[in-house]
Protein backbone atom coordinates (compact mmCIF):
# COMPACT_ATOMS: atom_id res chain seq x y z
CA UNK A 1 0.00 0.00 0.00
CA UNK A 2 0.76 3.64 -0.04
CA UNK A 3 2.04 3.77 3.60
CA UNK A 4 5.38 2.30 4.21
CA UNK A 5 5.02 2.28 8.39
CA UNK A 6 3.72 -0.83 9.00
CA UNK A 7 5.65 -2.80 6.71
CA UNK A 8 8.67 -5.03 7.97
CA UNK A 9 12.15 -5.71 6.87
CA UNK A 10 13.98 -8.83 6.14
CA UNK A 11 15.21 -8.46 10.31
CA UNK A 12 11.50 -8.31 11.22
CA UNK A 13 11.66 -5.17 12.42
CA UNK A 14 9.50 -2.00 10.86
CA UNK A 15 10.52 0.02 8.25
CA UNK A 16 9.32 3.15 8.55
CA UNK A 17 8.81 5.77 5.75
CA UNK A 18 11.59 8.26 7.04
CA UNK A 19 9.42 10.90 5.93
CA UNK A 20 10.58 13.00 8.83
CA UNK A 21 7.11 13.47 10.58
CA UNK A 22 4.79 14.02 7.64
CA UNK A 23 2.90 11.15 9.77
CA UNK A 24 1.63 13.81 12.31
CA UNK A 25 -0.67 14.88 9.46
CA UNK A 26 -2.97 12.26 9.20
CA UNK A 27 -0.78 9.52 7.24
CA UNK A 28 2.50 9.26 5.68
CA UNK A 29 1.14 11.26 2.30
CA UNK A 30 1.78 14.42 2.21
CA UNK A 31 -0.43 17.32 0.94
CA UNK A 32 -3.98 14.43 2.35
CA UNK A 33 -7.14 15.45 1.36
CA UNK A 34 -9.82 14.17 3.16
CA UNK A 35 -12.75 12.61 0.34
CA UNK A 36 -15.69 13.90 2.26
CA UNK A 37 -17.81 12.19 0.04
CA UNK A 38 -16.73 8.54 0.18
CA UNK A 39 -19.16 7.64 1.63
CA UNK A 40 -21.95 8.65 -0.22
CA UNK A 41 -23.44 5.87 -2.44
CA UNK A 42 -22.55 7.15 -6.28
CA UNK A 43 -24.37 5.24 -9.68
CA UNK A 44 -21.04 3.03 -10.66
CA UNK A 45 -22.08 4.16 -14.22
CA UNK A 46 -21.93 7.57 -13.45
CA UNK A 47 -18.65 7.13 -11.53
CA UNK A 48 -16.59 9.86 -12.22
CA UNK A 49 -12.99 8.03 -14.03
CA UNK A 50 -10.46 10.27 -13.21
CA UNK A 51 -8.25 10.07 -10.58
CA UNK A 52 -5.44 11.96 -8.57
CA UNK A 53 -2.16 10.34 -8.32
CA UNK A 54 0.76 11.34 -5.84
CA UNK A 55 4.46 10.78 -6.49
CA UNK A 56 7.24 12.07 -4.90
CA UNK A 57 7.41 14.69 -1.77
CA UNK A 58 3.44 15.48 -2.59
CA UNK A 59 3.85 16.08 -6.53
CA UNK A 60 -0.11 15.03 -7.85
CA UNK A 61 -1.63 14.37 -11.11
CA UNK A 62 -4.57 13.68 -12.73
CA UNK A 63 -5.48 10.14 -14.70
CA UNK A 64 -7.83 8.56 -16.31
CA UNK A 65 -8.78 4.78 -15.58
CA UNK A 66 -10.26 3.74 -18.83
CA UNK A 67 -9.53 -0.21 -17.83
CA UNK A 68 -12.36 0.54 -14.78
CA UNK A 69 -10.36 -1.17 -12.57
CA UNK A 70 -11.43 -1.29 -8.89
CA UNK A 71 -8.83 1.38 -7.15
CA UNK A 72 -8.69 2.72 -3.18
CA UNK A 73 -6.90 5.11 -1.94
CA UNK A 74 -3.27 4.31 -1.42
CA UNK A 75 -3.06 1.92 -3.82
CA UNK A 76 0.33 1.83 -5.74
CA UNK A 77 -0.25 1.86 -9.62
CA UNK A 78 1.32 1.90 -12.57
CA UNK A 79 1.11 5.20 -14.97
CA UNK A 80 1.35 6.58 -18.16
CA UNK A 81 4.75 8.92 -18.70
CA UNK A 82 5.92 10.80 -21.35
CA UNK A 83 8.66 8.22 -21.98
CA UNK A 84 7.95 4.76 -20.44
CA UNK A 85 5.58 4.27 -17.38
CA UNK A 86 6.03 5.81 -13.44
CA UNK A 87 4.46 3.70 -10.21
CA UNK A 88 2.37 6.49 -8.25
CA UNK A 89 -0.02 6.19 -5.64
CA UNK A 90 -3.98 6.92 -5.90
CA UNK A 91 -4.73 9.87 -3.45
CA UNK A 92 -8.20 10.45 -4.20
CA UNK A 93 -10.99 9.19 -6.59
CA UNK A 94 -14.32 10.18 -7.43
CA UNK A 95 -16.57 13.07 -7.37
CA UNK A 96 -13.84 14.68 -5.71
CA UNK A 97 -11.63 14.59 -8.35
CA UNK A 98 -13.85 16.34 -10.88
CA UNK A 99 -14.07 19.80 -7.95
CA UNK A 100 -10.61 19.25 -7.58
CA UNK A 101 -9.80 19.67 -11.54
CA UNK A 102 -12.62 22.52 -11.60
CA UNK A 103 -10.26 23.99 -9.26
CA UNK A 104 -7.28 23.88 -10.72
CA UNK A 105 -8.42 24.59 -14.27
CA UNK A 106 -7.47 21.08 -15.62
CA UNK A 107 -9.60 20.19 -18.74
CA UNK A 108 -11.16 17.29 -19.27
CA UNK A 109 -10.26 15.87 -22.57
CA UNK A 110 -7.78 13.44 -24.12
CA UNK A 111 -4.64 14.77 -22.69
CA UNK A 112 -5.10 12.98 -19.61
CA UNK A 113 -2.98 9.96 -19.21
CA UNK A 114 -3.93 6.59 -18.33
CA UNK A 115 -3.99 4.18 -14.98
CA UNK A 116 -2.30 1.01 -16.46
CA UNK A 117 -2.62 -1.48 -14.09
CA UNK A 118 -2.41 -2.41 -10.05
CA UNK A 119 1.80 -2.56 -9.31
CA UNK A 120 2.54 -5.65 -8.68
CA UNK A 121 5.39 -6.61 -6.22
CA UNK A 122 8.08 -6.74 -9.06
CA UNK A 123 7.19 -3.64 -9.62
CA UNK A 124 7.95 -2.12 -6.57
CA UNK A 125 11.14 -4.14 -5.85
CA UNK A 126 12.31 -2.38 -9.04
CA UNK A 127 10.97 1.39 -7.81
CA UNK A 128 12.78 0.69 -4.58
CA UNK A 129 15.93 -0.15 -6.19
CA UNK A 130 15.14 3.18 -8.62
CA UNK A 131 15.11 5.23 -6.16
CA UNK A 132 18.62 4.57 -4.14
CA UNK A 133 19.85 6.22 -7.02
CA UNK A 134 18.39 9.18 -5.81
CA UNK A 135 20.54 10.57 -3.20
CA UNK A 136 23.59 9.76 -4.75
CA UNK A 137 22.99 11.51 -8.02
CA UNK A 138 21.51 14.37 -6.12
CA UNK A 139 24.97 15.43 -4.59
CA UNK A 140 27.12 14.43 -7.27
CA UNK A 141 25.01 16.84 -9.22
CA UNK A 142 25.70 19.67 -6.76
CA UNK A 143 28.97 18.90 -7.27
CA UNK A 144 28.89 19.23 -11.20
CA UNK A 145 27.26 22.71 -10.32
CA UNK A 146 29.84 23.96 -7.90
CA UNK A 147 32.61 23.08 -10.70
CA UNK A 148 30.63 24.95 -13.55
CA UNK A 149 30.24 28.04 -11.61
CA UNK A 150 26.37 27.80 -12.03
CA UNK A 151 23.84 30.60 -9.83
CA UNK A 152 21.14 27.54 -9.13
CA UNK A 153 20.67 25.62 -6.03
CA UNK A 154 19.70 21.78 -6.72
CA UNK A 155 16.86 20.81 -4.22
CA UNK A 156 15.58 17.17 -5.15
CA UNK A 157 16.06 14.45 -8.10
CA UNK A 158 12.80 12.09 -8.44
CA UNK A 159 13.89 9.07 -11.03
CA UNK A 160 11.35 7.62 -13.37
CA UNK A 161 10.27 3.79 -12.31
CA UNK A 162 11.54 2.54 -15.41
CA UNK A 163 15.08 3.82 -14.99
CA UNK A 164 14.72 5.80 -18.14
CA UNK A 165 14.25 9.73 -17.18
CA UNK A 166 15.11 11.55 -14.18
CA UNK A 167 13.69 15.36 -12.87
CA UNK A 168 15.96 17.32 -11.22
CA UNK A 169 14.66 20.04 -9.72
CA UNK A 170 16.48 23.75 -8.93
CA UNK A 171 15.70 27.20 -7.44
CA UNK A 172 17.44 30.15 -9.31
CA UNK A 173 17.13 33.86 -8.67
CA UNK A 174 17.90 34.90 -12.25
CA UNK A 175 18.38 32.33 -15.72
CA UNK A 176 20.39 29.85 -15.77
CA UNK A 177 22.08 28.03 -18.96
CA UNK A 178 22.46 24.79 -18.11
CA UNK A 179 22.51 22.93 -21.29
CA UNK A 180 26.38 21.94 -20.70
CA UNK A 181 25.12 20.83 -17.35
CA UNK A 182 22.97 18.43 -18.96
CA UNK A 183 24.97 16.85 -21.26
CA UNK A 184 26.97 16.19 -18.42
CA UNK A 185 24.71 14.74 -16.17
CA UNK A 186 22.57 12.50 -19.03
CA UNK A 187 26.42 11.09 -19.78
CA UNK A 188 26.82 9.89 -16.02
CA UNK A 189 23.63 8.61 -15.25
CA UNK A 190 22.57 7.49 -18.87
CA UNK A 191 19.34 8.77 -18.33
CA UNK A 192 17.36 11.10 -19.94
CA UNK A 193 17.50 14.71 -17.71
CA UNK A 194 15.21 16.87 -17.45
CA UNK A 195 15.88 19.97 -15.31
CA UNK A 196 12.64 21.70 -14.05
CA UNK A 197 12.96 25.22 -11.67
CA UNK A 198 10.78 25.53 -8.48
CA UNK A 199 9.96 28.59 -6.43
CA UNK A 200 11.58 29.04 -3.06
CA UNK A 201 8.28 28.16 -1.65
CA UNK A 202 7.81 24.98 -3.19
CA UNK A 203 11.41 24.15 -2.50
CA UNK A 204 10.48 24.14 1.77
CA UNK A 205 7.34 22.56 0.70
CA UNK A 206 9.67 19.49 -1.31
CA UNK A 207 12.01 19.72 1.85
CA UNK A 208 9.47 20.00 4.64
CA UNK A 209 10.57 20.96 7.78
CA UNK A 210 8.81 22.63 11.61
CA UNK A 211 7.66 25.85 11.98
CA UNK A 212 8.31 28.66 14.94
CA UNK A 213 5.10 27.39 15.84
CA UNK A 214 5.66 24.32 16.66
CA UNK A 215 4.09 22.01 13.61
CA UNK A 216 4.94 20.68 10.15
CA UNK A 217 5.49 23.54 7.61
CA UNK A 218 2.01 24.48 5.79
CA UNK A 219 3.23 24.25 2.38
CA UNK A 220 4.78 20.48 2.72
CA UNK A 221 1.24 19.79 4.14
CA UNK A 222 -1.61 21.52 2.72
CA UNK A 223 -0.76 24.40 1.21
CA UNK A 224 -0.80 24.00 -2.31
CA UNK A 225 -1.62 27.47 -3.48
CA UNK A 226 1.09 30.10 -3.11
CA UNK A 227 -0.44 33.66 -2.56
CA UNK A 228 1.96 36.83 -3.24
CA UNK A 229 2.25 38.40 0.94
CA UNK A 230 3.30 41.94 1.05
CA UNK A 231 5.17 43.48 3.85
CA UNK A 232 1.18 45.96 4.14
CA UNK A 233 -0.04 42.48 5.88
CA UNK A 234 2.76 42.95 8.32
CA UNK A 235 2.15 46.64 9.05
CA UNK A 236 -1.99 46.25 9.08
CA UNK A 237 -1.67 43.58 11.89
CA UNK A 238 1.08 45.84 13.90
CA UNK A 239 3.97 43.25 13.89
CA UNK A 240 7.61 44.63 14.36
CA UNK A 241 9.29 44.75 10.96
CA UNK A 242 12.27 42.01 11.66
CA UNK A 243 13.00 40.34 8.68
CA UNK A 244 14.08 37.05 10.75
CA UNK A 245 10.83 36.71 12.33
CA UNK A 246 8.82 37.64 9.61
CA UNK A 247 10.36 35.08 7.00
CA UNK A 248 9.84 31.39 6.47
CA UNK A 249 12.49 28.59 6.01
CA UNK A 250 11.86 29.73 2.47
CA UNK A 251 13.79 32.89 3.05
CA UNK A 252 10.16 34.54 2.24
CA UNK A 253 7.53 36.17 3.88
CA UNK A 254 5.37 33.33 5.89
CA UNK A 255 2.19 32.47 4.26
CA UNK A 256 0.64 32.86 7.18
CA UNK A 257 0.82 36.48 7.27
CA UNK A 258 -2.21 36.13 4.93
CA UNK A 259 -4.54 34.05 7.15
CA UNK A 260 -5.88 36.68 9.35
CA UNK A 261 -5.25 39.73 7.62
CA UNK A 262 -9.26 39.89 5.86
CA UNK A 263 -10.16 39.98 10.35
CA UNK A 264 -7.36 42.44 10.91
CA UNK A 265 -8.39 44.81 7.89
CA UNK A 266 -12.25 44.79 9.24
CA UNK A 267 -11.33 45.74 12.68
CA UNK A 268 -9.22 48.19 11.47
CA UNK A 269 -12.45 50.13 10.27
CA UNK A 270 -12.87 51.82 13.55
CA UNK A 271 -9.79 52.53 14.46
CA UNK A 272 -8.91 56.12 13.19
CA UNK A 273 -5.86 57.40 11.70
CA UNK A 274 -4.06 58.82 13.80
CA UNK A 275 -1.18 60.46 11.44
CA UNK A 276 -0.47 63.87 13.56
CA UNK A 277 -0.06 63.71 17.63
CA UNK A 278 -2.92 64.87 19.84
CA UNK A 279 -3.08 68.17 21.04
CA UNK A 280 -3.55 68.93 24.58
CA UNK A 281 -3.10 71.80 27.41
CA UNK A 282 -0.39 69.72 28.98
CA UNK A 283 1.32 68.99 25.63
CA UNK A 284 1.77 67.05 22.25
CA UNK A 285 0.71 63.54 23.08
CA UNK A 286 1.66 60.74 20.52
CA UNK A 287 0.54 57.47 19.35
CA UNK A 288 2.65 54.53 21.05
CA UNK A 289 0.65 51.29 20.68
CA UNK A 290 -3.04 50.29 19.54
CA UNK A 291 -4.85 47.14 20.30
CA UNK A 292 -7.55 46.73 17.28
CA UNK A 293 -9.41 44.32 18.64
CA UNK A 294 -10.36 45.62 22.08
CA UNK A 295 -10.10 49.28 20.94
CA UNK A 296 -7.95 50.94 22.58
CA UNK A 297 -4.75 53.24 21.90
CA UNK A 298 -1.78 54.22 23.87
CA UNK A 299 -0.33 57.80 23.95
CA UNK A 300 2.53 59.07 25.83
CA UNK A 301 3.55 62.63 26.39
CA UNK A 302 6.90 64.07 24.99
CA UNK A 303 8.31 64.17 28.57
CA UNK A 304 7.09 61.06 30.07
CA UNK A 305 7.63 57.55 30.41
CA UNK A 306 3.97 56.81 31.14
CA UNK A 307 1.23 55.60 28.83
CA UNK A 308 -1.95 56.89 28.66
CA UNK A 309 -4.87 54.33 27.31
CA UNK A 310 -7.62 55.83 25.39
CA UNK A 311 -10.29 53.66 23.71
CA UNK A 312 -11.33 54.68 20.19
CA UNK A 313 -14.53 57.21 20.97
CA UNK A 314 -12.42 59.44 23.33
CA UNK A 315 -9.65 59.33 20.70
CA UNK A 316 -12.29 60.38 18.07
CA UNK A 317 -13.63 63.10 20.46
CA UNK A 318 -9.75 64.79 21.33
CA UNK A 319 -9.69 64.22 16.98
CA UNK A 320 -12.00 66.60 16.84
CA UNK A 321 -11.48 69.24 19.01
CA UNK A 322 -8.17 69.24 17.33
CA UNK A 323 -10.09 70.35 14.21
CA UNK A 324 -12.03 72.98 15.82
CA UNK A 325 -8.91 74.70 17.20
CA UNK A 326 -9.79 73.30 20.78
CA UNK A 327 -7.03 71.40 22.91
CA UNK A 328 -8.80 69.24 26.01
CA UNK A 329 -6.74 69.89 29.69
CA UNK A 330 -5.57 66.89 29.12
CA UNK A 331 -6.29 63.47 27.77
CA UNK A 332 -8.59 62.04 30.16
CA UNK A 333 -10.49 65.52 30.83
CA UNK A 334 -11.81 68.57 28.55
CA UNK A 335 -11.70 70.96 31.45
CA UNK A 336 -9.69 71.10 34.28
CA UNK A 337 -10.99 70.39 37.60
CA UNK A 338 -12.05 73.39 40.00
CA UNK A 339 -9.21 73.23 42.78
CA UNK A 340 -10.37 74.74 46.04
CA UNK A 341 -7.67 77.43 47.80
CA UNK A 342 -5.75 76.36 49.99
CA UNK A 343 -6.47 79.36 52.62
CA UNK A 344 -10.26 78.14 52.41
CA UNK A 345 -9.09 74.51 53.63
CA UNK A 346 -6.87 76.15 56.25
CA UNK A 347 -9.66 78.06 58.18
CA UNK A 348 -12.06 75.31 57.88
CA UNK A 349 -9.40 72.51 59.77
CA UNK A 350 -8.72 75.68 62.14
CA UNK A 351 -12.52 75.89 63.02
CA UNK A 352 -12.18 72.62 63.49
CA UNK A 353 -9.42 72.31 65.74
CA UNK A 354 -11.48 75.36 67.42
CA UNK A 355 -14.92 73.34 68.16
CA UNK A 356 -12.79 70.52 69.79
CA UNK A 357 -10.36 72.55 71.90
CA UNK A 358 -13.63 74.18 73.41
CA UNK A 359 -15.36 70.71 73.62
CA UNK A 360 -12.19 69.53 75.72
CA UNK A 361 -12.11 72.76 77.51
CA UNK A 362 -15.73 72.16 78.87
CA UNK A 363 -15.50 68.76 79.28
CA UNK A 364 -12.20 69.57 81.86
CA UNK A 365 -13.72 72.25 83.46
CA UNK A 366 -17.35 70.45 84.65
CA UNK A 367 -15.08 67.40 85.95
CA UNK A 368 -12.88 69.99 87.88
CA UNK A 369 -16.27 70.87 89.76
CA UNK A 370 -17.17 67.54 90.62
CA UNK A 371 -13.85 67.20 92.63
CA UNK A 372 -13.86 70.46 94.26
CA UNK A 373 -17.37 69.50 95.68
CA UNK A 374 -15.65 66.04 96.86
CA UNK A 375 -13.06 67.47 98.76
CA UNK A 376 -15.51 70.07 100.58
CA UNK A 377 -17.36 67.74 102.27
CA UNK A 378 -14.73 64.23 102.71
CA UNK A 379 -17.32 62.70 105.62
CA UNK A 380 -20.23 63.14 103.99
CA UNK A 381 -22.16 59.96 102.67
CA UNK A 382 -24.52 59.16 99.71
CA UNK A 383 -28.05 58.45 101.65
CA UNK A 384 -28.35 54.45 101.87
CA UNK A 385 -32.23 54.64 102.13
CA UNK A 386 -35.44 57.06 102.08
CA UNK A 387 -35.08 58.59 106.29
CA UNK A 388 -31.61 59.08 105.93
CA UNK A 389 -31.90 61.12 102.02
CA UNK A 390 -34.76 62.99 104.03
CA UNK A 391 -32.14 64.38 106.69
CA UNK A 392 -30.34 67.67 106.78
CA UNK A 393 -27.13 66.90 104.70
CA UNK A 394 -25.61 70.21 107.21
CA UNK A 395 -26.55 68.14 109.96
CA UNK A 396 -24.07 66.35 111.84
CA UNK A 397 -23.93 63.40 114.36
CA UNK A 398 -22.28 64.66 117.86
CA UNK A 399 -19.04 62.84 118.71
CA UNK A 400 -18.96 60.31 121.46
CA UNK A 401 -15.80 60.18 123.06
CA UNK A 402 -16.65 57.66 125.23
CA UNK A 403 -18.49 55.09 123.75
CA UNK A 404 -20.41 52.43 125.79
CA UNK A 405 -18.35 49.19 126.43
CA UNK A 406 -21.14 46.67 125.44
CA UNK A 407 -18.76 43.46 126.43
CA UNK A 408 -20.12 41.32 129.20
CA UNK A 409 -17.83 40.91 131.91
Amino acid sequence: MGCACGTKNKDGKVAGCNNNGACGTGGCNKMNVFDWLSNMDVPTEDRFDVAEIRFKNGRKDFYRNKENISLHTGDAVVVEAMTGHHVGYVSMQGELVRLQMQKKKVANDDEIKKVYRLAHTKDLEKFEEVKKRELPALYHAREVIRKMNLGMKLSDVEFQADNTKAVFYYSADERVDFRELIKVLATEFRVRVEMRQISLRQEAGRLGGIGVCGRELCCSTWLSDFKNVATSAARYQNLSLNPSKLSGQCGRLKCCLNYELETYMDALKFIPDVESPLLTEKGEARLQKTDIFRKIMWFAFKDENNWYALNVDRVNEILKMNQEGKRPASLELNEEEVKVPIATLNSDLANLDKKFRDKGRNKNRNKNRRSGDDRRNPNQKKPNNRNQGNQNPNQRKPNNPNPPNNRKG
